[in-house]
């Protein structure tokens, strides 16, 4: 009975311990950055016409433009280390009785390194009936991580590109109006998807290891960064499991030793036995 009640002492107090440590952890993970169920911050007006032009906006931000139909559009936003980024578009088209026929939109998201990057899931691609409003389509990119192999093509911290085009219509719709609404948002995803290195810095344009503000202007790095800035790439709620596990262990070693122990000699055996 005593043993009994020392090891729940013991196991009480390890939850005492790391129980306000953990409960973070648990209640972050899977919370989106930039809530999609708050009203989005307003963000560019105006979409690029190629990579090196493309619109920065951050996630939370609802980035607008108008354009012609057959123009390509990109976006820019910054994507950190344990983010799981999902992209959407909104195209709102022109009259339908201005309109020929049925036309396919697309986006397509590529990295810092200009890679496109594959959707985990969601409609990047869908057609639009002639007499339909409008068009919503999203991608869901894979966790990011803070490290790869060179041969890997794992999402990494950095830039991420947006292009948003019309892949079909008939020709006669070439050049019509539309306007378009780019987003995006992040779920958390903490250490499962930490990795075993960092980057000398995040996959954005103008970024080298030894980037430096110049002239008072900020760096490209924290130019480009999240609105709270690059994580370092070391840290990760990993690191609290780990050392809730290695308590728990030790915990368990005390307890088992307490129960195989015994009492020491028992009381009916005689001393010179």
């Amino acid at each position: 009975m005593r043993t009994v009640r020392a090891l729940t002492t013991v196991l009480l107090a390890g939850a005492a311990l790391f129980g306000p440590a953990a409960a973070p952890v648990l209640a972050d993970s899977p919370t989106p950055s930039g809530s999609a169920s708050a009203e989005a911050e307003a963000g560019p007006t105006e979409a690029g016409t190629t990579f090196r032009t493309a619109a920065f906006f951050r996630q939370g931000q609802q980035a607008t433009a108008q354009a012609s139909t057959g123009d390509y559009l990109y976006w820019v936003f910054p994507a950190d280390t344990g983010q799981r980024p999902t992209v959407t578009a909104s195209v709102t088209l022109p009259e339908a009785t201005a309109r020929h026929g049925a036309s396919t939109w697309r986006i397509d998201v590529y990295d810092g390194l200009r890679r496109r990057q594959p959707c985990m899931y969601g409609m990047q691609s869908r057609v639009a009936a002639k007499e339909a409003p409008s068009v919503e389509l999203s991608c869901t990119l894979r966790p990011v991580r803070p490290y790869a192999d060179t041969w890997d093509e794992d999402p990494l911290p950095g830039s991420y590109y947006v292009r948003l085009t019309v892949t079909g219509l008939p020709e006669e719709d070439l050049g019509q109006s539309f306007t378009a609404q780019v987003g995006a948002v992040s779920a958390e995803q903490g250490g499962a998807y930490a990795g075993g290195g960092s980057l000398a810095a995040p996959l954005v344009p103008g970024a080298t290891t030894e980037d430096a503000a110049v002239d008072g202007a900020p760096s490209a790095v924290d130019a480009r960064a999240p609105e709270g800035g690059w994580s370092s790439g070391w840290w990760s709620d990993r690191w609290i499991w780990t050392a809730v596990g290695g308590v728990l262990a030790a915990l368990a070693g005390i307890a088992g030793y307490s129960l195989t122990k015994g009492s020491g000699r028992p009381s009916r055996v005689p001393p010179a036995v």
